[in-house]
């Protein structure tokens, strides 16, 4: 059996469209699953890059395209009222539901992917939130803890150690495997496909011809 980090951030629709997806598109390989939340504007910001929906063409295209995905995969997935929003919180919860040291389960994560792209709500309503908590069996300050905000900082932190940057990562035997479409390569990989020993490192070492400063 080999082992798989799904690193995400639930402010991204793809990395939702890549979870609820995972068991179908890894159906019949042997993996087990370690869910590792990552703050993706960290990443943005070392690699001095905005997101995609930071950039407003780009932002309306992104929406046109998970939700065709979403239709593709008949995966249900609901625009939330606003978007980009600070993510932070719902991290945090993750980690706080996780308990000391620990990773969220895939239920959890769930719970908090399904909190954002299901329903058309306000990903930080108020409200919205209390009920999440209540859902995650958490209290109103946990999210504050600092042992909970250490560990977020310590997970992302690794991320970008390990060259993340972006999400959904999927992270397999020292590969990194970027983006929804980046299933059906990551299966090809865990089913031994030899192109991963002859041609993954040598496709890399292309040279920049030009550098934009």
């Amino acid at each position: 059996m080999k082992s798989l980090n799904f690193w995400f951030d639930p402010i991204s629709p793809y990395a939702h469209l890549a979870f609820e997806h995972l068991p179908q598109a890894l159906e019949g390989c042997s993996v087990v699953v370690d869910y590792k939340p990552v703050l993706f504007g960290a990443l943005l910001k070392h690699h001095h890059h905005k997101g995609p929906a930071e950039i407003e063409p780009k932002r309306a295209w992104t929406f046109r395209q998970v939700s065709w995905q979403a239709r593709q995969l008949n995966i249900r997935l609901d625009l939330p009222a606003q978007h980009p929003f600070n993510p932070l919180v719902l991290l945090r919860l993750l980690l706080a539901a996780a308990g000391p040291m620990g990773l969220p389960n895939r239920h959890q994560v769930e719970q908090v992917f399904r909190h954002v792209w299901q329903g058309g709500g306000d990903p930080l309503d108020p409200a919205r939130l209390a009920n999440l908590r209540a859902a995650m069996g958490l209290g109103p300050q946990a999210a504050e803890a600092d042992d909970v905000k250490a560990r977020l900082k310590a997970l992302t932190d690794e991320a970008l150690a390990k060259g993340l940057f972006g999400v959904p990562t999927f992270e397999c035997e020292g590969r990194l495997f970027w983006g929804l479409d980046a299933l059906p390569m990551l299966r090809a990989a865990l089913q031994g496909d030899t192109w991963f020993d002859e041609t993954w490192e040598d496709a890399a070492r292309r040279l920049p011809g030009i550098e934009r400063r």
